[in-house]
């Protein structure tokens, strides 16, 4: 959804009652990727200084609430994840044997030059997002996090102030994930959470 919906959204389903108004773009439609808007792309963050970057910020994203690097401080953040104590291509190698669509993982080491990890050599992969009409970023972070825990138990971490919590939504992917449950499983709830929302999302969709 677009920051307009979404102001939509939150105004009548929250009741904020605000005097809202948004101007509708034009010329835009929901396939289209940022490049082909024809427009500069101007950096939200620091740490988003292309396009590759927001393309998998909603899925690395994720390891912001764990102690992998998520490549702040490299010239790649959130394309490259890692840390001092994972074995690079028994990652990659694990991550690219799930098969997700519109994803392929390349074993990388990197040493960060602040945040996480600054100035220790850490391991782990590059994403590359090959076709981004098919990534699915929520299943692929999820994807990631799950599958770091399960190879790395005794060093993986959720940070303390349980940050994963926030940037899920709801507990149940920690749980679900420090329990042992499978990736389908996990998924399965979050699709049937998805599932419930798109009739809500429908009706505040201007660009249909």
């Amino acid at each position: 959804m677009t920051v307009g919906e979404l102001a939509h959204l939150f105004n009548t389903e929250y009741q904020i009652q605000a005097d809202l108004e948004v101007v509708k773009m034009k010329g835009w439609k929901r396939s289209m990727l940022y490049e082909d808007t024809g427009l500069p792309f101007v950096m939200p963050s620091p740490n988003m200084p292309t396009t590759d970057t927001v393309n998998v910020y909603p899925a690395t994203g994720l390891f912001e609430g764990t102690n992998l690097s998520e490549g702040r401080g490299t010239t790649k953040p959130f394309q490259l994840i890692g840390a001092p104590y994972v074995k690079a291509h028994d990652y990659a190698k694990k991550l690219n044997a799930l098969e997700l669509p519109g994803v392929t993982f390349r074993a990388a080491s990197f040493t960060p030059t602040f945040s996480k990890n600054a100035g220790k050599l850490s391991h782990g992969v590059e994403v590359y997002v090959t076709e981004p009409t098919k990534f699915e970023a929520v299943k692929t972070g999820i994807a990631m996090v799950k599958t770091a825990h399960d190879l790395y138990p005794d060093e993986f971490e959720f940070l303390a102030n349980d940050f994963i919590t926030k940037l899920t939504g709801n507990a149940y992917v920690k749980d679900m994930i420090l329990t042992g449950e499978s990736l389908e499983a996990i998924m399965t709830k979050v699709d049937a959470e998805r599932d419930a929302f798109l009739p809500i999302r429908k009706e505040y969709l201007i660009y249909k």
